[in-house]
């Protein structure tokens, strides 16, 4: 489905414009959180195993409070006003290769796409990651091979976001990783 909350007109190169509140509170702690669990639990899996199942937890309750507040949360944090067609994300990534790709102030097509990847790697490992902590599921090997292919899977996805958060910084002459700390966009 196409979302007409998050389009917005294509920045003029140079052009100042004035600041809008885009990344609220939530989702900005949600980021930097998941960012700085996920790392801990990729370098404690086999080191610190009490440590990696908790932060393993931790990542559990940020993903859910992510899911409520993608229902519930702020225009730019509702999943509806990023949630695109598998043609218009294609035709966007075309656009962003030829540099006319058109400027969103949320989510772009590509980068609501990753979230909701990342959303659903995420949930895979924590899943296969808990199964491995039951009775039933302990040295089951597709479990943790499962759980193996899902974290470096999202290692690359995770690369992936940040060279498309490199490119449409650069495309769009604007900081988006100061906008995920700071939650403000140019407003045009």
């Amino acid at each position: 489905m196409m979302s007409t909350l998050s389009v917005e007109s294509r920045a003029e190169p140079g052009r100042a414009g004035s600041m809008i509140s885009v990344w609220d509170p939530l989702v900005r702690i949600f980021h930097w959180s998941l960012v700085a669990l996920f790392t801990f639990s990729f370098f404690t899996g086999d080191e610190w195993k009490k440590a990696h199942i908790l932060s393993g937890y931790a990542i559990a309750g940020l993903i859910a409070v992510r899911l409520v507040w993608g229902l519930v949360g702020t225009r730019h944090a509702r999943f509806a006003s990023f949630l695109y067609s598998p043609r218009t994300i294609l035709s966007f990534l075309k656009d962003s290769l030829a540099f006319r790709a058109r400027r969103y102030v949320g989510h772009n097509p590509a980068g609501g796409a990753m979230v909701i990847l990342l959303l659903t790697m995420l949930s895979g490992i924590v899943t296969t990651g808990y199964m491995m902590t039951t009775d039933a599921y302990w040295g089951v090997e597709w479990v943790e091979d499962t759980h193996k292919v899902l974290v470096y899977s999202t290692l690359a996805l995770v690369a992936l976001h940040v060279a498309g958060v490199i490119f449409a910084s650069l495309e769009h002459r604007e900081n988006l990783v100061r906008a995920m700390v700071t939650g403000r966009k140019r407003e045009e």
